[in-house]
Formats: structure tokens, sequence, C-alpha cells
């Protein structure tokens, strides 16, 4: 049995509202990786087919333009943030908020290179009822760090929306439950690392 049968309401959240500012190329959902997939593009076929029922994908800045490069589809909904300037918080809550009564969401960024389906899958298959399901990565020998995605049962998303501040997304909500966190080893898949400036660009090189 697969992921999607397993969590039938499993729906994604796909955090793409920004400007990158920092790296100032436009927005990140607009670079593209080698095999000339926008990351945008990448990222909603990860989680669609890595088990996700539905997506919900956030879109703020030149909302319209990053809009146009993506194909309509039953599949997916795009919301659009006018507070995207506030931060991701305001995206993390947007979406959460819209996320269907008694569906778990799996929140994932639209600047992380390396996400895959086998990820997503992963998480999916590991995730147990009431908790918060998260990827974690070795990197360099050291001890396992969480990252995304990030899985939060139905029990957690409109709590983890109200506490969404600024550019924290659900950083203060995942801070103060650690108790509730599961993490599922994806070093194998992915870094975990997600583009931020223009030495992070050599991250485009990967697929999935």
């Amino acid at each position: 049995m697969d992921a999607e049968s397993n969590h039938p309401r499993a729906t994604g959240v796909l955090l793409a509202a920004g400007n990158g500012s920092r790296l100032g190329l436009g927005p990140k959902a607009l670079l593209r990786k080698a095999n000339g997939d926008t990351l945008l593009e990448s990222a909603l076929g990860a989680l669609l087919d890595g088990g996700c029922a539905h997506v919900l994908v956030v879109l703020g800045a030149e909302a319209e333009h990053v809009a146009q490069n993506l194909e309509p589809d039953e599949h997916f909904t795009v919301l659009v943030n006018d507070a995207w300037a506030r931060g991701m918080g305001s995206s993390f809550a947007l979406a959460m908020e819209a996320v269907p009564q008694g569906s778990s969401a799996l929140v994932a960024l639209v600047d992380q290179p390396g996400l895959a389906a086998k990820a997503v899958r992963r998480i999916l298959e590991a995730h147990r009822p009431g908790r918060i399901t998260a990827a974690g990565y070795r990197r360099g020998g050291t001890s396992m760090r969480r990252g995304h995605p990030v899985l939060f049962a139905p029990e957690h998303t409109a709590l983890a929306a109200s506490a969404a501040t600024s550019d924290a997304g659900a950083r203060a909500y995942l801070a103060a439950h650690p108790d509730m966190i599961d993490l599922v080893d994806c070093s194998d898949v992915d870094s975990g690392l997600d583009i931020d400036t223009v030495a992070d660009l050599h991250l485009l090189g990967g697929g999935n």
C-alpha cells in the first residue's frame, strides 16, 4: 500500500511567497534546476508524487507572474498572500487555516531544491496519529537536525497557525512541543539545504 492510500487526507502546503531579496534574482520559486524545472514545479511534483492528496501553493511576490508557470490542475490550489512581505509566518498561517478540517498538513519550502517524492513518502508512512513528523538530516557526521518537510497531525494545524509570527513560520510552535516531534532520517535522499544566497546556487545542480 502506498503513502497516498495510507494517508488519503494529507494536504501538502508549499510555501513559495518570498521575493528572494537576499539572493537578488527575483522569486526563488522561478529558479531553474539543472533538469530545466523551476523550483516551484519540482517541489509541487514531489509533494503530489510523494502521496499528498492535494497541495496548497502559497504565492506572494509577483504572484501573477509566478502562477503563469503552473498549468492549472485539480490537484493543487493557489493561495495568494498579499501580506507576504511580513515574512513566512503569514504564508504559513494562511495555508494552515485553509487546510481542510480533519486533514494532516505536510509543509514544504519551495527553495529546498533537493525535495523529493521519496522523502515525502517516507514521512507520510512514518507518521503516527496525533504527532508531528519532520525530516531529519545528518551533515558532516553531526547529529540529526530537524528540517523540512514537516507533517502536522490535524490536532496541530490550527494551533501552529495561531503561533506563527513574522518570518518564523512554525518554528515557535515546534520549539514549544519537542516531545511531540518524531524525526525521520532523510539524509540519504537530500541534504535538506535551501537556497538563500548566490553561494547556494550550486544546489540547483542536483536532481530529484
